[in-house]
This record gives C-alpha cells, structure tokens and sequence, in this order.
C-alpha cells in the first residue's frame, strides 16, 4: 500500500481548495508576512494567468510564493538567461519560485592558464 502524503494534516485535494486566509496560518513566518502585505502587479498578472489555466506561462517573479492555486501547473521561471520548467507540486507550498531554479552553475577548473607560472601548472600526484 502506497502511504499518501500529506501536508500538514491535509491531503492534495484539500490543499487546492484552502482559501489565502486559510493557507495563511500554515506557511512559515516569511511566506505569511510577504502574502499580508499584498501582491505587486507583477505577481497579480502572474496568478490571473494561473486562474486562466493558461499552458506557456514564463515568469521573472522569482520571488512569488508558492500557494495552493498553483498547483499542478508548470511555470518557467527566469534565471538569467533563459526559462527553465517548474512543476508545482503540494511539497513547495510556502516557498518561493525561485528556490527552485538555480542561477548559479558549479564551478570546474580546467589547466592552468596562460601567463601562469610553472609551479602552478604542476599537479600534485596525491
């Protein structure tokens, strides 16, 4: 038997029913004090395009929190250079877009360059 998930107490289906003024009490300190003071005008087009279950929805509101209205829809958020896909799912209520899209990639070092001295370009044998 599959173990159902739950967020706080709740399944799926209730978590896409809860009202803001619901869902308010559940996120954390941030998310509830970022959602009372209101969208910005970005965030409100945003979620008009949401409630219109529009399917190509791209963002650069990457600090927009994650609320039951959203879920199930994939968003592309920016990153810098170009839209990658989130899928929205129960497990990110409360966070923002951008959490999920990371900006930044590893770093990984090549030989050493040129104008390097010779003792740099040595590698150790350890």
């Amino acid at each position: 038997m599959v173990k159902e998930f739950r967020w706080h107490g709740k399944t799926e289906e209730e978590v896409k029913k809860l009202d803001l003024r619901e869902f308010l009490p559940l996120v954390p300190a941030r998310a509830r004090r970022s959602l009372k003071r209101g969208f910005t005008d970005l965030q409100k087009r945003l979620l008009a395009r949401v409630e219109k279950d529009e399917k190509n929805i791209r963002t650069q509101c990457r600090d927009m929190i994650i609320i039951p209205s959203m879920i199930g829809k994939t968003i592309k958020v920016h990153h810098g250079r170009d839209y990658l896909p989130v899928l929205i799912t129960v497990e990110m209520l409360g966070h923002t877009l951008g959490e999920f899209v990371m900006t930044r990639k590893p770093v990984s070092h090549s030989a050493a360059g040129i104008g390097a001295t010779r003792s740099s370009k040595a590698i150790s044998a350890r």
